[in-house]
């Protein structure tokens, strides 16, 4: 709705027309398309001149700011609006139905159609310009196409500030304002951001007063000087359509015309002064520097304010990186913090895991030795069991144990025999036969 809003309002500005409602129609009949409506709005006027008397007539100016607009003199001229007719009965309708839906049919199908051939031409042109085949690549070797597309405003601009320069004087001279290659929107931007009035010009070149003004007023040294000192100066040629647009809502009826005007709210502009007819040097820079002492106090509030916005935005800036620097140490110190308690954790688990381990094989050697030592008195008791009870002293104890020795006598003497004749494995077999024979006899008498 904003954007509905500044549309209409900045073609009221453009166009001069006052009734909210005209304006209304006009965009919905070109679909809200500002520049669409606006250039079939100057088309119009520039082919039916007793409406573009007419518009000139009702034309009004934007919103005007505390310094007065000089009193010039204005001719103005009331037309008649046509009666329009009465619209077509409903009979006549039906009989046109069809004609309608058969010629809107054919429409569809010719938009189609030359929908279809301009974007295969805009596929295939873009195609060549990709692969290097472009329009500029057999131009004194230069085959960079320009990149970035102007606007038709700014093309204006910059083919009036060349026609300009033709006409008087070069570009590199001084002595001419600096009229900016942009649109007139663009330019009331600029002025706006760098705190200083816009300097309109409207050239006329068929009026016969353009030419000395333009080299004795515009041209002047200390004149071109003090606009591009104070000033940001724009200008447009009634034969392009931007620069009628103008001359249509500055409500221009002389020339040379110039202006001094500043943005107001809702992109609207404020006329501060406008210059009508051929003036001298001195007279212009009196008009001009009146209104700039006049408008100061605006431009210096709207500086101020801009530079406390800019300040309270760089310390709102340095507050914030303030704040997350803080933060953010905060957040490291924090992490620090859980980093070294999850350090702490890391190693007395890992303590305890050692204490648990080692006493598990402390538990696992206890055991060990307890069953060693179990399964050794195991041991000795089977051995025991095995050997059999000793027997008890008698009178023939002596008698056994000098047996055994004799016994254990011949079996030494037996290993050696056997040794010697290389039949220590028979020996073997031997000595364990015997030696199980002789604990199995039972020597008590």
């Amino acid at each position: 709705m904003v954007d509905v809003a500044d549309k209409l309002a900045y073609f009221q500005a453009i166009t001069g027309l006052e009734d909210p409602d005209l304006c209304t129609q006009i965009l919905q009949a070109h679909n809200w398309d500002l520049e669409l409506a606006i250039s079939s709005f100057t088309s119009n006027h520039n082919n039916d001149p007793l409406s573009y008397s007419s518009s000139t007539a009702t034309a009004t100016t934007s919103t005007v700011v505390e310094p007065p607009i000089s009193s010039i003199h204005r001719s103005d001229s009331t037309a008649i609006a046509p009666v329009a007719p009465p619209p077509p009965g409903l009979g006549w309708k039906i009989i046109t139905l069809p004609i309608s839906i058969v010629s809107g049919s054919l429409r569809l199908i010719s938009g189609a159609v030359g929908f279809g051939f301009w974007a295969a031409g805009s596929i295939f042109s873009y195609s060549l310009g990709f692969i290097g085949f472009s329009s500029n690549s057999g131009r004194g070797g230069d085959s960079s196409a320009q990149l970035v597309t102007v606007s038709a405003a700014s093309r204006e601009a910059l083919e009036f500030i060349a026609q300009f320069e033709r006409d008087y004087g070069g570009s590199g001279s001084s002595s001419r304002p600096n009229f900016v290659g942009e649109g007139f929107m663009d330019a009331l931007t600029r002025s706006r951001n760098s705190f200083k009035l816009l300097f309109v010009y409207l050239h006329s070149p068929d009026h016969p007063d353009t030419p000395a003004f333009c080299e004795g007023t515009l041209c002047s040294e200390v004149f071109s000087a003090f606009v591009n000192e104070n000033f940001v100066a724009w200008g447009g040629s009634l034969r392009g359509s931007e620069g009628f647009k103008m001359s249509n809502s500055l409500k221009a009826s002389r020339f040379p015309f110039c202006a001094v005007v500043m943005p107001a709210t809702n992109q609207r502009i404020a006329l501060l002064q406008q210059v009508e007819g051929p003036k001298s040097p001195e007279e212009m820079l009196m008009t001009l520097q009146r209104v700039l002492e006049e408008s100061a106090p605006v431009l210096v509030a709207a500086r101020l304010e801009a530079e406390e916005r800019t300040t309270n935005m760089r310390l709102r800036e340095e507050q914030d990186a303030a704040y997350r620097a803080a933060l953010e140490a905060d957040q490291a110190r924090e992490r620090q913090l859980r980093e070294e308690q999850e350090r702490l954790e890391r190693e007395a688990a890992e303590a305890e895991r050692k204490r648990k381990e080692e006493e598990e094989a402390q538990e696992r050697a206890t055991r060990e030795a307890a069953e060693k030592e179990a399964a050794l008195a195991r041991m000795r008791q089977e051995k025991a069991l095995s050997l059999g009870a000793e027997p008890e002293k008698g009178p023939n104890v002596t008698q056994v144990t000098c047996l055994i020795l004799f016994i254990a006598f011949l079996m030494m003497l037996l290993s050696v025999i056997f040794y010697c004749l290389g039949l220590q494995d028979d020996y073997s077999i031997f000595c364990t036969t015997s030696i199980g024979t002789l604990c199995s006899l039972d020597l008590v008498s």
